[in-house]
């Protein structure tokens, strides 16, 4: 959890004037930005029913929490009210407006959780971008956190390697790389159609967080490089066996062609 004055979206001025917290509700004076972290090994999975329930769930969770210190602030004479974790009702509703009313990666970073990366996620020192996040506009003054001093992102471009949709493109000239929305929601699209939601490969690869000595999972750059090419020529391929295993159950396969297998 982190706490972010609703000063500092005017100080640095990236967020557009209709987005920032004074817009949305005059009587804040702090956002107070809860986070919920991924665990690496399911994230890795992705696609899987395993990651896409844990996905959910984690959303459910963040927005139950914003809800319940939100009755919890106004009882005390604070007036508040959350910003539920996603906003769009549908992936039409997306493409004909690829924006949400509320920015949560702008307000962790203001609240010190984190610094953006490449990928254009959150990147906290503690989970990497394997985080979710949800806000609670409130008017409670509440003394706040400090920003994180340092880029966490180290510009390894490996968010980008791996995205199947080439949706991410490195910049020279500063550490958050273009985004092609269009793209990822496209991807987002075809997962929904195969009932396995999200992607998360950009959160997946991303070497930064501690929970990859926890998870012993360092310096594995190569497999997640190698891990579409390898696994196209041969589906059991043994790095890749738990992956492989979690994907195959709970979701529905195409049925196999008469004289086929």
């Amino acid at each position: 959890m982190g706490f972010a004055p609703v000063e500092r979206w005017d100080a640095d001025g990236i967020v557009p004037p209709d987005f920032r917290p004074k817009a949305l509700f005059p009587q804040a004076r702090t956002v107070i930005v809860i986070g919920l972290s991924m665990p690496l090994p399911v994230v890795e999975t992705t696609p899987s029913a395993l990651h896409q329930e844990l996905y959910v769930t984690t959303n459910r969770q963040l927005d139950d929490l914003a809800a319940a210190l939100t009755r919890h602030l106004n009882r005390l004479g604070h007036a508040s009210f959350p910003f539920t974790r996603d906003t769009y009702t549908s992936m039409r509703a997306l493409r004909e407006n690829n924006l949400a009313a509320f920015g949560h990666v702008p307000a962790a970073k203001y609240a010190g959780l984190g610094t953006i990366g490449m990928n254009q996620c959150v990147l906290t020192p503690e989970f990497g971008p394997r985080v979710r996040f949800v806000s609670v506009l409130t008017a409670a003054e509440i003394p706040p956190d400090p920003m994180q001093p340092e880029e966490l992102c180290i510009q390894c471009g490996l968010c980008a390697e791996c995205c199947p949709k080439s949706a991410i493109t490195p910049r020279e000239d500063r550490v958050i790389g273009d985004y092609d929305k269009t793209a990822c929601l496209e991807m987002h699209e075809e997962l929904v159609k195969g009932r396995v939601y999200p992607c998360g490969i950009c959160t997946k690869v991303c070497p930064i967080g501690k929970d990859r000595v926890l998870y012993k999972s360092r310096g594995i750059r190569k497999k997640y490089r190698r891990e579409r090419e390898i696994l196209a020529a041969d589906p059991d391929a043994p790095e890749y066996r738990s992956w492989a295993h979690v994907r195959r159950y709970g979701i529905p396969h195409k049925p196999k062609e008469k004289g086929k297998g």
